[in-house]
C-alpha cells in the first residue's frame, strides 16, 4: 500500500452528495490518499478500527474469515469500515482490492475535528450505513453493477491475438458504448511524462479516463511488462484470448493473472477462423479456472456481439422448465421468438426442457426438433418399453439409445451458445449444474425420472436424478451464468383436484397376480392413477417456487396446455408445438404493444449483430 500527501478533488456524488463544495474541500484537506494494488488488504477482520476510508476509485471485496465468496462489494464514493469505526470496535470483515484502487484515509482524531467543522457528515454516514444494512438484510440483495468498467485483453496459449479479432472487438464496443482502447504507447500518452505505472499518479490518470468512458480496454503486451502487469491489476475483467488449434499451455501473462485475479473476473475467449463445428475446448479449460468461456468466429461478427452482451450485462437467456411431454411447447415458443427477431445468448433447462434447449444450442431448427421428438417418443416408444423393475420401470438401454442418436458426440463446452442443464444430486442433496462435458450425459441426467429410469452415476460415484426435484425452472442457474433479461418458460399444468377412487377396493398382491394372469379380470381393476402418473405429479409439486427468484428484467411465458393432456402424452407433441407457436407470436405482439423492455433488448441485440 502506497501513501501520498496529495489529495484529489472528491466528486459531489455518492456519500458526499449532501455536502457543500466548502465542506468537501475541508474534508479532503484532512485526508491521506492511499493506493492499493489488486489483491492488497485494506482492513483485516479482527484488527482495531482506527480509521475510516472512502473509495475514490476501484472496487473492493468484503469477505468473512472462513468464507471464500465475498459477502459484498464496495465501489467508488462509498465508505469502508464505517460500522466498526463509529462503534469503536474491531473490524467485522476483511476488505481487499479487487483491482488497483485509490482510497482516502481518515483517522479518528481528524474525523472528530472535521465532524465539528462539517456536522452534516454524520447525516451522510448514517444514510450510507442504513443503506448498507438494508442491502445486507434484504431477502434478495441487489446485484452489483454487472458491467466491468476496465477490461484487460491478454493472449492465451502460445499464439498472438489475431488483429481481426481486436478490430472486431473495438468496433462492437465503439458502436454500442463509449470505449477507449489503450495499448502501452497510448497509455503512456495519457499520463504525465515519466509517470511510473505502479504509482498513484498512474492510477489517478486511468481513473480520470474511466470517468469519461463506459469502458477502458487495456491491450496487454505479448509478454510480461510493466504495462501488462498494470493492465491486469487495474482491470475489472480479464479476457484471455486464445486461437483454435494453438498450443493450449497457459503463458506467463495468464499465470500472472491467475495469481492476482479471481476466476470470477476471468473469461476465456477462443477465436476460430470460421463458424463451424468445434472440438477440443476441454483442453483449454482443463488448464484454467475461469468464470466462463466464449467462442468467436472471425467470419461471423454476431459472435463478437454476443461476447459484448455478456460483458455489458445485456445477454438474453432462454430458460426451459421440465414437464415431460408438455415440453414440446418449448419448441413452438422458441420458433415464434426467433422468427420475431430474438437472438438468445444462453440456453438452459431442466428435464425434458434441458433436451429441448440442448437441441436449440446445437443449432437445430424447431421443425427438425419436432420431427425428432416424434421419432424418439412416438415411432420408437422411448418411454413405453417396460422392464423388470430392479433398477427402474423402463428399459433404460432402449431409452438411452433413442436420445444418443440425436445428442451423442457433442460436448457442452464446444457449443457456440453457452448451455447448461440441471439435475438433482442425491449423494449431496444439492443441485448439479451441467455446463461442461458430454451433452447426452447432461440431458440424460437432467431427465432421469426416479423410479422410471435408473439414476446417472458420475465418475466420482455421485447419484444424479431429474432436476425437477429441486429446481424445475432453473432461473437461479441462469442468473449465476450471466446478467441480463431472460425468457422464462413454465406451464400451468391442469390440476385434477379430485380422484374418484375407493382406496379400500385397491387390490392386494394376490389379486394383482390373478388379474395379470386373466385378461378379463385385469379389465375389472379399479380406475385409479398409475404409478407413473402419481410419480410425475409428485415431481411437479414445487414448480412455482421459482417465481420469487425472478428479476425485473425476466419475462415469464406460460404457453397454453390442453386441459386433457397428460405429462407423458408424447403423441400430441405437434399439437403443442403448433399451439405454442401461434400463442408465442401473439404474446410477442402483446409485449411489444406494452413496450416491455425485453422487446427493446431483443431488437438491440438483433441490430448489434447486423451492424457488427
Amino acid at each position: 500500500m502506497h501513501s501520498s500527501s496529495s489529495t484529489p478533488d472528491f466528486p459531489a456524488v455518492g456519500l458526499f452528495s449532501d455536502l457543500s463544495a466548502g465542506e468537501r474541500a475541508a474534508l479532503v484537506s484532512g485526508l491521506e490518499t492511499r493506493s492499493l494494488q489488486r489483491g492488497g488488504i485494506l482492513v483485516r477482520q479482527g484488527d482495531p478500527a482506527d480509521a475510516l476510508y472512502f473509495v475514490i476509485s476501484g472496487r473492493f471485496a468484503v469477505t468473512l474469515d472462513g468464507r471464500r465468496d465475498p459477502i459484498a462489494e464496495i465501489g467508488p464514493d462509498q465508505p469502508i469500515g464505517e460500522i466498526a469505526f463509529l462503534t469503536g470496535g474491531t473490524r467485522t470483515a476483511t476488505v481487499s482490492a479487487m483491482r488497483d484502487s485509490l482510497v482516502l484515509r481518515l483517522d479518528r482524531s481528524d474525523f472528530e475535528r472535521l465532524a465539528g467543522q462539517c456536522p452534516s457528515i454524520w447525516r451522510t454516514l448514517a444514510n450510507a450505513l442504513s443503506q448498507r444494512l438494508a442491502a445486507t438484510t434484504a431477502p434478495e440483495p441487489a446485484a452489483a453493477d454487472p458491467r466491468p468498467r476496465t477490461i484487460a485483453v491478454i493472449r492465451a496459449g502460445a499464439s498472438q491475438i489475431p488483429q481481426r479479432f481486436l478490430e472486431a472487438l473495438a468496433k462492437v464496443f465503439a458502436t454500442n458504448a463509449t470505449a477507449l482502447v489503450l495499448d502501452s504507447s497510448r497509455a503512456a500518452q495519457q499520463m504525465p511524462s515519466g509517470t511510473r505505472l505502479d504509482s498513484i499518479e498512474a492510477t489517478q490518470s486511468l481513473n480520470k479516463l474511466e470517468s469519461s468512458y463506459d469502458y477502458l480496454i487495456f491491450l496487454a503486451d505479448a509478454d510480461i511488462t510493466d504495462w501488462s502487469q498494470k493492465a491486469i491489476r487495474h482491470a475489472d475483467l480479464v479476457l484471455a484470448v486464445g486461437v483454435d488449434g494453438a498450443d493450449t499451455s497457459p503463458n506467463p501473462l495468464e499465470l500472472f493473472a491467475a495469481n492476482l485475479v479471481s476466476p470470477d473476473a476471468q473469461r476465456l475467449v477462443l477465436v476460430h477462423e470460421h463458424r463451424q463445428p468445434i472440438t477440443g475446448t476441454s483442453r483449454w479449460l482443463r488448464k484454467r479456472k475461469v468464470a466462463a468461456h466464449h467462442h468467436v468466429a472471425l467470419d461471423d461478427d454476431s459472435t463478437t456481439a454476443r461476447l459484448f452482451r455478456f460483458i455489458n450485462g445485456t445477454a438474453i437467456g432462454f430458460i426451459a422448465c421440465g414437464g415431460g411431454a408438455l415440453c414440446a411447447a418449448h419448441v413452438g415458443l422458441y420458433k415464434a421468438l426467433i422468427e420475431s427477431g430474438f437472438e438468445f445468448d444462453a440456453l438452459g433447462g431442466t428435464s425434458a426442457g434441458a433436451a429441448m434447449t440442448g437441441a436449440f444450442a446445437m443449432g437445430k431448427h424447431p421443425d427438425d426438433i419436432d420431427r425428432g421428438t416424434h421419432d424418439i417418443f412416438v415411432t420408437n416408444h422411448a418411454m413405453q418399453r417396460y422392464t423388470w423393475p430392479r433398477y427402474g420401470l423402463l428399459d433404460h438401454r432402449h431409452y438411452d439409445a433413442q436420445l444418443e442418436r440425436y445428442f451423442a458426440g457433442t460436448n457442452i463446452e464446444d457449443l457456440w451458445i453457452p448451455y447448461f442443464s440441471i439435475s438433482t444430486n442425491l449423494s449431496s442433496y444439492e443441485l448439479h449444474r451441467h455446463e461442461r462435458g458430454d451433452l447426452f450425459a447432461a440431458i440424460r441426467a437432467s431427465g432421469s425420472i426416479p423410479v422410471l429410469l435408473p439414476p446417472v452415476y458420475t465418475h466420482d460415484g455421485e447419484m444424479l436424478v431429474d432436476g425437477c426435484l429441486l429446481d424445475n425452472v432453473p432461473v437461479r442457474a441462469m442468473h449465476a451464468l450471466k446478467n441480463g433479461p431472460n425468457v422464462v418458460v413454465s406451464f400451468h399444468i391442469p390440476e385434477l383436484e379430485r380422484f374418484n377412487v375407493d382406496y379400500a377396493k385397491l387390490p392386494s398382491r394376490t389379486e394383482m397376480v390373478r388379474a395379470a394372469l386373466n385378461p378379463l379380470a385385469w379389465g375389472k381393476l379399479p380406475e385409479a392413477p398409475g404409478i407413473t402418473t402419481v410419480l410425475m405429479r409428485s415431481l411437479m409439486a414445487n414448480r412455482n417456487d421459482f417465481q420469487r427468484h425472478l428479476r425485473p428484467s425476466d419475462v415469464l411465458f406460460v404457453p397454453p396446455i390442453p386441459a386433457d393432456m397428460g405429462i407423458l402424452d408424447w403423441r400430441r407433441h405437434t399439437e403443442l408445438v403448433r399451439n405454442a407457436y401461434w400463442w408465442g407470436l401473439e404474446e410477442v405482439e402483446r409485449l411489444r404493444r406494452a413496450r416491455n423492455p425485453i422487446i427493446a433488448a431483443a431488437e438491440a441485440a438483433a441490430a448489434m449483430s447486423k451492424v457488427s
